[in-house]
């Protein structure tokens, strides 16, 4: 069944569906069987005592739930996250979890590696629990601002708690300072680039775009992201106005790390937070004021904001009631309308579209940036599954578009079975769509994103800078087909 209602200024979704939870608790029960639980309630009120040593406790466990339980990071932070890892966090202990948990993540391939030199033997059956509160200790020890002493002892007594591996907590004292020592050593290690990406992963990439472009890629992906604005209009004002820097492509680049909610604009509703490459699939479609557009996928809502900004009458689609509210409160904010309908797009059906958004569920490798627990969390697999709901996307797209009307396909995938070849499937099972190429000038992106058939391509060490934090952006891929009249 399809729910529909209206999303826009003053407007408020009251659906309370919570997807994630029903979805997260088979997780999480791995996540704590194998993630690091305390002993009982009374150890777990004194070690709330001790400075800083709860916000390792939920770093190491949130880590177990990304990697051992397949959760997304993102939602690891999130209200409604189950299990909840940040119950009495102060604002300043959420911020220190989250950065070690992300450093831990972006760092894990190279972490685990220096983990196997120092315990040649592996951990005690027993005290397989410890790798997490280890790997926590080990991205402060070689990739954080934190003093040793504190990252270890913290570890250690955060061993204590847990009652199979108290007796292992001198183990995780002499890991941690032996790697404190050979500190050195293991950051060269992580300066090889060897371990960025999980074998499977990066033997893709060199397949598919050889030796060295892998290797940059890796190398971007260690790298903080930088942090990308689609504005309303004046983009060169408010690069101004922010202290950025206005993109080729027309996005503006903060150069300053600034909670948005307190930059200028943000509450007025000037802009909103999208990556440059994200930003391009939309501007694609070229919609029209008046015309009728389907945006599949659509939340949390950035594409659907450019669209309506177009003065079209957009349809924002997703199977996720709960993410659908973060779109509409963000249409909100934007005084933006859409027409929202919560619906598996391989089944909605509706009168036809002038144009249509497949905004396609993907790996999400071209995110590793932003998003450092995508490697984690994937599986070759997966890609093979994806890439097949991807195809029954654009098929059902193609019976709602009218004759004459487009459709521009987009992920954001590394993978050429979620981009080049998907386009190239569909145009031979439909020989009444044809590729309309992109025109670097006419579409406003900057050529090196197109390639030789006319789709955008974008590679994660695209859009240099001299500063390399505000250099590349993520991996996508753009087709725009129409359907013959």
């Amino acid at each position: 069944m399809i729910r529909r209602f209206w999303a826009g200024s003053g407007l408020r979704v009251t659906d309370t569906t919570r997807p994630f939870a029903k979805r997260a608790r088979p997780a999480a029960r791995a996540a704590n069987r194998q993630g690091f639980v305390p002993a009982d309630a009374a150890r777990e009120a004194e070690a709330m005592k001790v400075p800083g040593l709860p916000a390792r406790i939920a770093a190491a466990h949130i880590i177990a739930d990304v990697a051992h339980g397949g959760h997304r990071l993102d939602e690891c932070f999130s209200p409604l996250a189950v299990p909840a890892r940040l119950t009495g966090l102060a604002p300043r202990d959420v911020a220190l979890v989250r950065s070690i948990a992300t450093t831990a993540l972006r760092r894990l391939g190279v972490i685990r590696k220096a983990l196997s030199i120092l315990l040649e033997k592996g951990l005690p059956r027993q005290a397989a629990r410890l790798e997490w509160p280890l790997i926590a200790g080990a991205a402060q020890i070689l990739f954080l601002d934190a003093a040793d002493h504190a990252a270890v002892d913290l570890a250690v007594r955060a061993a204590r708690l847990e009652p199979k591996s108290a007796g292992f907590a001198g183990l995780v004292n002499a890991v941690l300072r032996n790697l404190q020592r050979r500190r050195e050593e293991f950051l060269e290690l992580a300066a090889s680039g060897e371990f960025d990406a999980p074998p499977w992963m990066a033997q893709r990439w060199r397949r598919t775009y050889g030796e060295a472009a892998a290797r940059a890629i890796s190398a971007m992906h260690m790298m903080e992201p930088p942090l990308d604005l689609s504005c309303k209009s004046d983009a060169e004002g408010w690069a101004e106005r922010l202290g950025g820097v206005l993109l080729p492509t027309g996005s503006v680049r903060l150069v300053e790390r600034t909670p948005i909610a307190e930059l200028d604009g943000y509450r007025d509703g000037e802009w909103w937070v999208q990556d440059a490459a994200a930003a391009l699939p939309a501007r694609f479609l070229a919609a029209k004021a008046d015309e009728r557009v389907l945006d599949m996928c659509a939340a949390p809502g950035g594409k659907t904001a450019q669209l309506a900004l177009s003065g079209a009458r957009v349809v924002a689609l997703d199977r996720s009631a709960e993410r659908l509210k973060l779109l509409a409160a963000n249409l909100n904010r934007l005084k933006l309308h859409a027409e929202i309908a919560v619906s598996d797009a391989t089944g909605f059906s509706a009168s036809p579209f002038d144009a249509i958004l497949v905004d396609a569920p993907c790996s999400a490798t071209g995110t590793i940036r932003r998003h450092p627990d995508v490697p984690w969390t994937k599986k070759p697999g997966d890609i093979e599954g994806l890439a097949s709901i991807q195809a029954k996307m654009l098929d059902r797209a193609a019976t709602l578009v009218r004759p004459g009307g487009r459709i521009v396909y987009c992920t954001c995938s590394l993978e050429p079975e979620e981009g080049e070849l998907q386009i190239a499937a569909f145009l031979r099972r439909n020989p009444d769509f044809r590729r309309e190429p992109l025109e670097p000038r006419k579409d406003m992106v900057p050529a090196e994103f197109v390639n030789e058939d006319g789709d955008m391509r974008t590679l994660p060490t695209m859009l240099p800078h001299a500063e390399p934090r505000l250099a590349g952006v993520d991996g996508f891929f753009a087709s725009r087909i129409v359907r013959r009249e």
